[in-house]
């Protein structure tokens, strides 16, 4: 056991002293915060741009369909033909012209429009000005029928049908879709985390075997023990990598938004602007505010405990194999026909998780791939915030911990007889040779 903890010991320290990994450790979060403040920096000056869209309206039945915006506006051109307000536009330098058709006959009718500029138009602007052309007809189609358009919008009913269970407990769609995100988030990073760190993992015991260390190594060492060390070894360095990320991030971000003035919150894009303008209707307040109640309901305590476990779990779990990996072979390039067979029940975990349990978290496939061992870390996570009972959650846990120690005990196997193979590409049926030894 003493070898166990100077194993653990001597690679984590081989680790976080390395030059490569000191520099990416803080090289990394400053050159994403960097990238996403460029970015933001980038689409706050093209939103801040001040657009004049001229409207050639030859039906004259929108005049009152087009109200400024902070930066974009509209002014109507009367006494043109099509082409002297195209050769206005372009002197003038505005951003458009939007050319409504003339209507065939003197009632209410639309026969088409067209938006002429310099350059491709923003789909944002198109989509606005064809929701507001929309939203013009609509209304004067009510008015030529003799319907009232204010009393027509007070009759409008809105329906939010209330869900809860049988014990009383109540839920929304708007909890519903917070619970995936958080969910979906815990599965997605143990996800990237077993890709990152696993292969480190694996090209650790690579880099060791083709140097010989291992042979000295493995002379005072059991293999298991020297595994186990190495698995747990790169976790505590990889978790300490991550730490420093979020820390790092967190303040690079308010450190980098406020030299450069820009509000990562609150940017003024097109996109901001319509939110903005949804969030001031009655109706987005109050499903803001049941956002803020889903919330605080979610199960925090349980979210947290349930992910340390089941992340370290799973995380162990692949470790074990890509250590595994790493001792069948002598370089990276021949690891390639061994890693399909463990990305692929990650990639099907995700897979499942993303569009399964949303529409039935409790359902006959969501409760089984969150007991298989290779997916429960991910799928169960997923669940968790839907409200699994914590004999479900202990079960599948204990499940996973019993896989890792039988693939750490089938891992060490081939640990055993690859760490001291050189030369020749095992395959698959040798490495279950390896498992009689």
């Amino acid at each position: 056991m003493n070898h166990l903890w100077l194993i653990i010991r001597r690679e984590y320290l081989t680790k976080v002293r390395n030059k490569s990994f000191i520099i990416m450790t803080f090289l990394s979060p400053l050159i994403m915060i960097a990238l996403i403040v460029l970015v933001a920096y980038l689409s706050q000056m093209n939103s801040n741009k001040d657009r004049t869209i001229c409207i050639l309206d030859e039906s004259g039945q929108f005049s009152g369909a087009f109200t400024d915006t902070e930066h974009t506006k509209y002014r109507f051109l009367d006494g043109m033909d099509l082409n002297a307000a195209k050769m206005h536009v372009q002197a003038k330098e505005d951003y458009g012209l939007l050319y409504i058709f003339a209507s065939g006959d003197s009632s209410i009718s639309y026969t088409g429009s067209k938006f002429y500029t310099k350059e491709s138009p923003s789909l944002t602007i198109v989509s606005d000005l064809e929701s507001k052309i929309e939203k013009r007809l609509t209304e004067l189609k009510l008015v030529q029928d003799g319907l009232d358009i204010q009393k027509i919008e007070s009759l409008r009913v809105n329906v939010t049908i209330g869900q809860e269970s049988f014990e009383g407990q109540k839920t929304s769609k708007v909890e519903s879709y917070l619970k995936l995100a958080f969910g979906g988030a815990a599965g997605y990073l143990l996800f990237m985390f077993i890709i990152i760190y696993g292969n480190m993992i694996m090209r650790s015991v690579i880099e060791e075997k083709t140097s010989r260390i291992i042979e000295i190594i493995i002379s005072s060492v059991r293999p298991v023990q020297l595994m186990m060390g190495k698995i747990i070894g790169t976790s505590l360095a990889g978790i300490t990598q991550f730490v420093i990320w979020v820390v790092l991030g967190f303040a690079l971000t308010l450190a980098m938004s406020t030299v450069f003035g820009v509000d990562l919150v609150q940017m003024n894009t097109p996109q901001s602007e319509m939110i903005q303008q949804g969030l001031q209707q009655a109706e987005a307040q109050g499903e803001l505010q049941e956002l803020m109640i889903a919330f605080f309901n979610l199960p925090i305590l349980n979210l947290c405990v349930a992910f340390l476990f089941f992340f370290l779990g799973g995380f162990l779990l692949y470790s074990s194999l890509y250590a595994a990996i790493g001792a069948a072979v002598d370089s990276e390039t021949d690891t390639q026909q061994f890693m399909m067979p463990i990305i692929m029940p990650l990639v099907l975990a995700v897979y499942v998780g993303a569009f399964t349990v949303i529409e039935d978290p409790h359902g006959t496939v969501s409760t089984i791939f969150s007991f298989l061992p290779f997916t429960s870390p991910v799928v169960m996570l997923m669940r968790i915030p839907f409200g699994v009972p914590i004999w479900e959650q202990i079960l599948s846990f204990l499940i996973l911990v019993g896989t890792f120690a039988l693939t750490v005990w089938f891992a060490a196997k081939i640990y055993r007889v690859g760490i001291l193979m050189y030369g020749k590409k095992p395959s698959y049926k040798e490495l279950f040779k390896w498992l009689k030894y």
